[in-house]
């Protein structure tokens, strides 16, 4: 993975050379507004100190965390007739997270915000047709978690099970994440200004979730989220 990454980063490197910058035009920017939803396809480690606590069988519980719908804001640069840069951002997506399995099936553990910029060189495919525009995208994504919190049902839960009282302090926190992502999608030019814009984005997000109880780590688990990107919306070229 490392080497992919590394490798990935040079090609953009490439792109987004000395050079190339110094030609950079406003007329070749254009800009994608529109609902961006996030549908994760996660799995996880099990929740092994929660199910040695509670006497439940081992391996029977995961984490489980919900799809969120915000505003999205893409940034393309048309480097030539084939290559774009796509900048991906967003208003900050909110996700609750979730026990999934066993007896405690559904139990909330607490919820997380994050902001996924992602960076992508596009190909665009010449079809031979002036309003049609589809492309393909490769690129690196970082994810950045914050406002994570431990919800009162987790708080209860810990209580009962005598790991935590009424006076200790529970909270969640989310390790950030560097991923690669993949594109597809077409552009649909209306006039010169004004078009459509579509695109799906398959997203690698691994994060390290921790619940802890004042202050240390009582309960650690790794989750995979990658999530299916989806994004409609308008299309402003410059």
């Amino acid at each position: 993975m490392k080497t992919t990454l590394s490798m990935l980063a040079l090609a953009i490197g490439t792109l987004t050379s000395a050079s190339a910058l110094a030609e950079m035009s406003v007329h070749n920017i254009s800009i994608n507004v529109g609902a961006i939803n996030v549908a994760p396809n996660d799995s996880s480690t099990s929740l092994n100190v929660v199910e040695s606590v509670a006497g439940l069988p081992a391996g029977s519980t995961a984490v489980d965390v919900n799809s969120n719908t915000q505003l999205g804001v893409t940034v393309d640069y048309k480097i030539d007739h084939n290559w774009t840069l796509e900048l991906i951002a967003a208003t900050p997506f909110s996700h609750d997270i979730e026990v999934k399995g066993s007896a405690i099936d559904g139990l909330d553990i607490g919820n997380t915000k994050h902001l996924p910029p992602t960076l992508l060189a596009q190909y665009h495919f010449d079809l031979g047709d002036s309003k049609l525009d589809p492309f393909v995208g490769l690129g690196l994504n970082y994810t950045k978690f914050f406002d994570s919190s431990a919800s009162g049902a987790l708080k209860s839960t810990l209580q009962a099970l005598k790991v935590a009282n009424a006076n200790d302090d529970v909270d969640l926190k989310l390790s950030d994440s560097w991923g690669l992502a993949v594109q597809a999608g077409v552009n649909y030019k209306l006039d010169n200004n004004w078009g459509l814009h579509f695109m799906v984005s398959k997203m690698d997000i691994d994060t390290v979730g921790e619940v802890r109880l004042n202050g240390g780590t009582i309960q650690s688990v790794d989750v995979q989220i990658d999530p299916l990107v989806v994004m409609a919306g308008v299309r402003w070229s410059m």
